[in-house]
Order: C-alpha cells, then structure tokens, then sequence
C-alpha cells in the first residue's frame, strides 16, 4: 500500500478483519470476507462504477483464487480463475505439474486415515488448500501416518489432505512477475529448515550460494511449473527442491511470498521492487525496473520460544541496534501465549540483515536474534509438560543442538542435584565439564556459556560455576542435575523457568 501510494494510486484494502494489521496504510477499508468471491467481485464493482478501479492484487496470502475471480468477472488485468485454482489447491497443482511433465513428487489425494502407501515411506502429509505450512509434516510410518493425515484434514477448508513423496534435499524460494507469459525472477533465496517432522523455515538467506548451473536448472523446473499452471499475467512464488534426482518442485502460488522476500529482502540484497512492478501488472502495465541495482546479501532469521505464557521480553533496542539489521518484526508481546513451532505461522518474531557480504548478513541477524531473551511465566501446564517430554515427543533438534541424548542423561545421573540452602547471593552452579566443553548449541544458535550469561541476565543472579565439583552431595546453594536438565532440554528459557519456579528468580 505505501509503494502504490508512492506511485500516486489510491488504495482500497479488503479483509475480514477491521483491525488487520496494516489497514491504517490504506487510504479506504472494506469489510469484506477474502473468500467470499461473489462479495468481492460485488464491491470492485461498486467501485468501477463510481470513480474507477484500476486493478486487484494480493501479495503473502492464499488468495489468488479469489482475486483472478474479481478481476476475470470485471474484465481487469490477471491471471484465469482456472489458473488460480491450480495454484491454490495442492491437488490441482500436481494434475498439472504430472500432466506437463514438471519434475514433482507422487502423491495421493485423502479424505480419511489411511495406513499404507503406493510408494515408500517417507512421505509428507498437508492439507490441499491451506499455507503457513499448517498441517504439514513428514510421515515415516504407518503409525505416523495415521496421526498426520487428521491434523492435516483438520486444517483443509475442503476437507482434503495430499500425502506425497518426501523430497530429499535443500530448499529455495523464488519469486517471479509474469507479463503477458514472460517471466522475470525476481529472486533465488536459500530456505532454511528446521525441527522435523514439521518444516519450520527459520529463515532465508537471498541469493542463493549455490553454483549457476544449479541454479539455472532450478529455474527451468520453476518456469515450467508456471507456465503448466497457466499464471501468464501476474505474480508467482515457488518452493522448490534440489534432490538427488535433480530440481522437483514444492508447489508454485500466483503471489508474491509472505516470508518477507517480494517486500523487503530481495528489495534490500538487489534495490528492486517486485511489489511495484506486480501493481503495474495488476493495471495492464509492462512492469519496469526489474535490473538489480546492487549484489548485496539479505539474510532473514526467526525467533523462536518454547511453550508457555510470555511474562517479559528484553534485549529488542540491543538487538535493532546491532550493525547490518534492517527490522524487527515481533509477533508477539508481554502475556501473549507461546509454543514450539509446529508451523510457519507460530514463531515470536523475524529480524532482517543486510550487508555486502553473505557473512556479515548472516552473523547481524543471528546475532540480533540471540539478543532477544523471552522469559516465561512461572507454574505453567504447557512449559511443565514441554521441559518433561522424552525426546522423542518433541521435535527434532538440528544436529549438534542441546538435546538429552542418552549419553548426556547418564552424564547428568553423575551430578549431584541441586541443595539451595543458602542466601540467592551464594548460589552458584556445579560445573557440567562435557556439557559446557562441548560445541551444542541451544535452538537458535547459543552456545552453552551464551545460554548461562542470559540465565543471569535475565534473573539478575551471578550464578558462579563453583571452583571444584562436590561429590554426590551438593554443596549449599549449588545448582545441579535438575538445573541442567533444564537448559539442556529448554535452552535458557527452562533455566530460567526453573528458578522462578523456585521463587529464586530476582523481578
């Protein structure tokens, strides 16, 4: 809304929700609901036909259908509302990526549990017409199968789930404008992906690092699936995957992405707008300025918090602060509630970099992300149960994360636990030597030592590692076995949850 505005448009912003955000930037707001096409394609018309409408677009949501409706009825620039079902509904999308001979995994359409496959596990399990990656994650057993496919249905406005073969192999993200069937890239990111089953993207790293030759190859897979979906007059926004087959893609919408790269990071790493040239497409117009204008790096990173209920957050001014970082983006706040992401949509914020170079890119965002400590109300069911689960309830960690592994649960065994008899002044924490020599890293990036600054900054305690390690007994005011066990299994979130649930935990 402030690129059309900077280009003298008027804009009419449309949403179910009158508080959505952003809704102030625009210059009208209409209550409309974004998949009441017939309501939609009403009130455009209400405005051609008093004062003029000069297109209709959407940008980061599952839309698209409901926008080529309006523009199709209204005889506007777009895409084919044919066009925008195959983009929109999973099932469609791999018809005419099969049909087209596009490079994509097999699949079967559900409507109930089922237990077995037409080809080996593992598999991926999602609902048809749904984003955010809701409902969405790997399957490796029969057993795990009959558990996703309801939570995928659960989550599929038409009562759909697809179950395909899972693609081994990294993840990118591009995003194009097409004009009258030519298509301009506008951007070739590194995914990165997370904490198995579920496909938790953490961030994005744009360009790409990966040789040309790969890269060409998989934006001849993307061209391909775009063309065989019909999007020739609008935008479009691919997941794609480089297996050891070659390029196979993930699936193909008619927008703009969401996860910030159309509206901030590629603009940032290349001085181009994407969203600017896709409203001139939405008004008939050949886009223009599409030639990059610099080669820098934009690197995009999430944080993320375990379960619970937010009591406090510190450390936002220190972390825009931190040379290189562009914004901030908070999804949440003081008393807002918390989990583990299971999907894309239930992360705690995103801190976008820019720099020169790939590395300092990554290290400012990364580094901005550690900044940011998120401390937890005290006596909390959800947090309780997360730091009490075996590992193998929760996600999976990346490799060389903290995880009570059955070799760190022996080594824990041998500490004494924790005997706090003594003023909050004198306590102190009975050294853990393989854990803290080790190179573990908490789940966004913190080493051990890192973790334990932020246990005393947040609680205000000096926590010294005693000197010598008692023996089975612990000396008082000494934090052991059970301290431990909770950073190693909550990072420094659980260390500090442990304290204040102790009462120990200075305000």
């Amino acid at each position: 809304m402030k690129i059309a505005k900077e280009m003298g448009l008027e804009t009419v912003a449309v949403d179910a929700d009158p508080k959505a955000p952003c809704v102030g930037c625009a210059d009208r707001f209409e209550k409309v609901d974004l998949k009441d096409k017939e309501g939609m394609e009403a009130f455009a018309l209400s405005l051609k036909e008093n004062g003029g409408l000069s297109g209709v677009m959407t940008a980061g949501t599952d839309f698209s259908a409901t926008v080529a409706w309006t523009a199709e009825k209204l005889n506007l620039p777009g895409i084919s509302f044919e066009a925008a079902l195959n983009a929109s509904d999973k099932e469609r999308m791999r018809r005419r990526f099969k049909e087209a001979g596009v490079p994509s995994p097999e699949f079967i359409i559900v409507t109930k549990i089922i237990s077995e496959l037409p080809f080996p596990f593992p598999a991926v399990v999602k609902p048809v017409d749904n984003m955010g990656s809701r409902g969405c994650r790997r399957v490796d057993t029969p057993d795990d199968l009959k558990i996703a496919v309801p939570d995928a249905l659960k989550y599929s406005r038409s009562g759909r789930a697809i179950v395909e073969e899972y693609m081994e192999g990294p993840e990118f993200s591009v995003d194009a404008l097409v004009y009258k069937g030519e298509i301009t890239i506008c951007g070739l990111a590194d995914r990165h992906i997370f904490f198995p089953p579920y496909f938790i993207e953490m961030g994005h790293t744009i360009p790409t690092d990966i040789d040309a030759a790969k890269a060409d190859a998989l934006l001849s897979a993307f061209r391909a699936g775009v063309r065989a979906l019909g999007i020739d007059n609008g935008a479009a926004k691919g997941d794609i995957k480089l297996t050891p087959k070659g390029p196979m893609i993930g699936e193909i919408a008619a927008r703009l992405s969401g996860g910030y790269m159309s509206g901030w990071t590629y603009p940032y790493a290349s001085g181009v707008l994407p969203t600017r040239g896709a409203i001139q497409i939405a008004m008939g117009q050949k886009p223009d300025s599409l030639v990059p204008q610099k080669t820098w790096t934009c690197a995009e990173r999430a944080f993320i918090s375990i379960p619970g209920k937010v009591r406090s957050i510190q450390g936002l001014n220190k972390a825009k602060a931190i040379p290189g970082v562009k914004d901030l983006f908070m999804r949440i706040g003081e008393g807002s509630r918390v989990s583990f992401p299971e999907n894309n949509v239930s992360k705690c914020g995103n801190i976008l970099s820019a720099a020169p170079t790939r590395e300092e890119a990554a290290k400012s965002a990364e580094t901005a992300i550690r900044s940011i400590l998120i401390r937890l109300e005290a006596h909390d069911d959800a947090t309780d149960s997360f730091l009490a689960a075996p590992p193998a309830d929760v996600p999976a960690f990346p490799p060389d994360t903290f995880v009570i592994t059955p070799e760190i649960k022996g080594l824990l065994a041998d500490l004494p636990d924790s005997n706090l008899k003594a003023p909050l002044g004198q306590l102190a924490i009975i050294p853990f030597p393989a854990f803290i020599s080790s190179s573990l890293k908490d789940y966004v990036g913190r080493g051990v030592e890192e973790s334990l600054d932020a246990v005393r900054l947040i609680t205000g305690l000096a926590l010294p590692l005693l000197q010598a390690s008692p023996g089975r007994e612990a000396a008082s005011g000494a934090l052991g076995r059970s301290f431990w066990a909770a950073l190693i299994r909550g990072g420094y979130q659980g260390a500090v949850y442990y304290l204040d649930n102790l009462g120990l935990g200075k305000l």
